[in-house]
C-alpha cells in the first residue's frame, strides 16, 4: 500500500498552520505574515511566522465578550515565537526563543533538530511529513510554557 502522508514542504506547512490556528494547539498562538504564494526552495522559503499572545493580553481577551473580540485582537500584545520555512520535502520551524527548551522538546518528540548558530541563537526543528505536524505541537507548547 502506498504511503499517503504528505511529503511536500508547502503542504506540511499548511497543515501545521491549520493545527496552530484551528485549536490543535494553544489558543495563544497566531499564524502571522503568511505568504500564500510561497514556493519551496532548497534553503527554505519563508512561509509564515508564529506569534504568541502574552498571558496578560490573552487573559484580558478571554474576559472580553464576543462583541469586543475583534477590537481586542488588535490590542493583543504579541511576541514572535517561531518562523516556518518550506523546502521541497519538508517544513523547517525556527524557534526564536527558548532554543534549549525547543531542542529538548523536539528531541523528545523524535523530530530532527539542530541549533542555528546566529545571535540570538535559534533551534531548527524539521517536520518531514504530515504525521510529524502533530509531533511539533508539544514543542510549541513547551516553548510557550517556558517563556511565560
Amino acid at each position: 500500500m502506498a504511503d499517503d502522508r504528505p511529503i511536500d514542504g508547502k503542504r506540511i506547512a499548511q497543515l501545521l498552520a491549520s493545527e496552530l490556528e484551528g485549536g490543535g494547539s494553544s489558543a495563544r498562538l497566531r499564524v502571522v505574515d503568511a505568504d500564500p504564494d510561497v514556493e519551496a526552495t532548497v534553503d527554505g522559503a519563508f512561509a509564515y511566522a508564529v506569534d504568541a499572545v502574552d498571558t496578560e493580553s490573552y487573559a484580558a481577551d478571554a474576559d472580553a465578550d464576543s462583541a469586543d473580540s475583534a477590537d481586542s485582537a488588535a490590542d493583543e500584545n504579541r511576541f514572535r515565537l517561531a518562523e516556518v520555512y518550506v523546502q521541497s520535502d519538508r517544513a523547517r520551524v525556527e524557534f526564536l526563543v527558548e532554543p534549549t527548551t525547543a531542542a529538548e522538546a523536539a528531541e523528545t518528540e523524535n523530530l530532527r533538530v539542530r541549533p542555528k548558530a546566529v545571535r540570538p541563537p535559534r533551534t531548527l526543528a524539521f517536520v518531514e511529513d504530515g504525521a510529524q505536524v502533530k509531533w511539533i505541537l508539544p514543542v510549541f507548547e513547551a516553548v510557550l510554557a517556558r517563556d511565560d
